[in-house]
């Protein structure tokens, strides 16, 4: 039987009038590895603060296991910035002692690229003090990974990492035999590494089995039964409150009765739903020719990041744009965007690029900067326009259009800079598309999004008929909202990739197996001459054993993945599914195993 490592027992937190948790009670047990979700400002990050025990809460209590082995990344790091980030990550440990372990080396490889940290000025040596805060998580990350865990608790933990380093880390994760609770909006990684999510909402969390896509079959079966439900009730709300209006409440006891009844359960009644829901706008018609590209030679500073790129953006074109960091992704669409800002007449360094005439322009940034920080949110969209015509007569005013985006009367009052980072984002999608674009550049658009707004957002994109492209490390979110995937590698070219980010990560791992004897530090060469060397039998015996490994890994992953279909099909079996959730726990476990013994026989073959 699992040990149970924490206990949260009838916790409540209150924030001013709020309440963000409210008689809530959970565990964690060992093996298990939770996904939290949510939307913003529910309470998903206080509540795996009081977890940790970083937070008190107002009532109720948290009790750990005696002797738990804890590891806490916090979306703010408490490295020493007078530290370099060998003192943090690997402490007082020699070079060959450090280079020696396997677990190490996976960890600085898969964050970081390779053993020499080629992205930081002095590799291992770099002071901590200057390096930004997308750096300093990733160290905060690896420092907590190497150590050793009875239960890690992790908020946005895919913050700052590329399509790479996300793919590597779900699969570090699931070979980790430490326990696991997780905020983060990447579906993809939750659908990857988590058995049970919790859901965060109004003040209750609700809990299912399975990863996020089981988590979706089984919250809309349960919120199908609870719509029925709600249906019948106010029905008879209906009812009794036109009984009411047609009778004389203050004759006799029995119509005082009815009065209390109806009030009762008009006082229960949930809040109408805040779905911010994002509009279908009217498209100006694109020509034939969105963007032409040709022999372009794209800069950054005196990097060349891109050369001889001859491609074309056509009308209707929704392409995703991945690549590692500083290939030139947001420079493409930097060059593309002045281009069509001066109508063609800014051009790149080499090469010639040719904007339609028709092309209308909409380019979502990392950045919120352009939002002045001092206007009132209304203000913010009116600079933009007052109103917009849907068409056949209908037109909304932009107050109308900022609630139906979630910001009610009073928040359309508020200064833009006391929004939230999700909800600036919402207002900048906002400006964007009551300018009725025809081309879209997303740079990082789900950032800082939570899921609920993610699939609004995407719900709006799949019927959005103009051109587009997305740079994102959203996977899930690349893969809903795009036809095509266009990868950056690094060697100054765009390359299409038919399989998508799959094919991606097959080239990159490809590309790392050719650099990575270079990544070693100078001390490791010694350390592993010193070894002794294995025998040719031995070799040979190793190999045969590493492709049966894999052939149990391969049948593995197939059940595994039909074990999670079943689970899905079975939602509401409670007995089949506890039938299936623990076979699937089984094989895992022994997915684990043979895992480890892939890694011991890679390390002599």
């Amino acid at each position: 039987m699992a040990v149970n490592l924490v206990n949260v027992e009838q916790v409540s937190k209150v924030y001013g009038t709020r309440a963000l948790l409210d008689g809530v009670s959970l565990g964690v047990s060992e093996g298990d590895r939770i996904g939290v979700v949510g939307r913003n400002g529910d309470g998903k990050t206080t509540l795996i603060r009081m977890l940790a025990k970083l937070e008190d809460a107002d009532t109720g209590r948290v009790t750990h296991n005696g002797g738990l082995r804890l590891g806490v990344l916090t979306q703010h790091d408490s490295l020493d910035p007078k530290a370099t980030v060998r003192h943090e990550v690997i402490g007082d440990l020699a070079d060959h002692e450090w280079a020696g372990s396997a677990k190490i080396r996976d960890v600085l490889t898969g964050l970081f690229g390779g053993l020499d940290l080629a992205g930081f000025e002095h590799g291992l040596d770099t002071v901590i003090a200057p390096l930004s805060g997308g750096e300093r998580r990733r160290i905060a990350l690896a420092k907590l990974l190497i150590a050793e865990q009875d239960l890690i608790v992790l908020d946005e933990p895919t913050n700052h990492l590329d399509v790479e380093g996300i793919s590597w880390l779900a699969g570090h994760l699931r070979a980790r035999r430490s326990a696991l609770v997780c905020v983060t909006h990447d579906r993809w990684f939750l659908d990857q590494v988590c058995t049970r999510m919790w859901d965060v909402q109004r003040g209750a969390v609700h809990e299912y089995e399975g990863g996020y896509s089981d988590y979706v079959f089984a919250r809309a079966e349960r919120e199908r039964i609870a719509a029925t439900e709600e249906g019948k009730r106010q029905n008879l709300m209906r009812k009794e409150l036109a009984w009411l209006r047609r009778g004389a409440p203050a004759r006799t006891s029995k119509p005082r009765y009815r009065i209390e009844a109806a009030n009762e359960l008009i006082a229960d009644v949930p809040p109408p739903r805040d779905t911010s829901a994002l509009m279908k706008f009217a498209n100006a018609r694109l020509g034939k020719t969105v963007f032409d590209l040709e022999d372009v030679t794209v800069q950054a500073g005196p990097k060349t990041l891109l050369t001889h790129l001859t491609w074309q953006l056509g009308p209707g074109d929704r392409v995703g744009l991945v690549g590692v960091n500083g290939a030139g992704k947001t420079s493409l669409l930097r060059a593309l965007g002045e281009a069509a800002r001066t109508q063609g007449e800014e051009q790149p360094a080499e090469g010639k690029i040719i904007v339609g005439k028709t092309v209308k322009l909409a380019y979502l940034s990392q950045e919120v900067a352009e939002l002045n920080p001092n206007l009132r949110v209304l203000e913010a969209v009116q600079q933009v326009r007052d109103r917009v015509d849907l068409g056949k007569g209908r037109e909304m005013t932009a107050g109308q259009l900022c609630e139906q985006f979630g910001f009610t009367k009073e928040k359309q009052w508020t200064p833009v800079g006391d929004l939230s980072g999700g909800e600036r984002r919402r207002l900048q999608i906002l400006r964007l598309l009551m300018d009725e674009p025809n081309v879209l550049f997303l740079d990082e658009p789900t950032n800082d999004l939570d899921i609920e707004t993610l699939t609004q957002l995407e719900d709006l994109l799949d019927g959005w008929p103009g051109s587009m492209i997305v740079i994102s490390h959203d996977r899930f979110f690349i893969e809903r909202t795009t036809d095509r995937v266009m990868a950056l590698l690094g060697d100054r070219s765009l390359r299409m990739l038919p399989r998508g980010i799959d094919e991606y990560l097959e080239r990159r791992l490809r590309l790392a197996g050719t650099v990575t004897p270079a990544s070693v530090p100078a001390s490791a060469p010694q350390a592993a001459a010193s070894a002794p060397a294995v025998s040719p039998q031995a070799a040979r015996a190793a190999k045969k054993e590493l492709q049966k490994v894999e052939r149990q890994l391969d049948k593995m992953s197939t059940r595994e993945t039909t074990l999670h279909a079943q689970i899905a099909d079975n939602a509401t079996d409670f007995e089949k599914v506890a039938k299936l959730d623990a076979e699937l726990r089984e094989l895992v476990a022994e997915r684990d195993v043979l895992e480890m013994r892939w890694l011991e026989l890679a390390e002599d073959s």
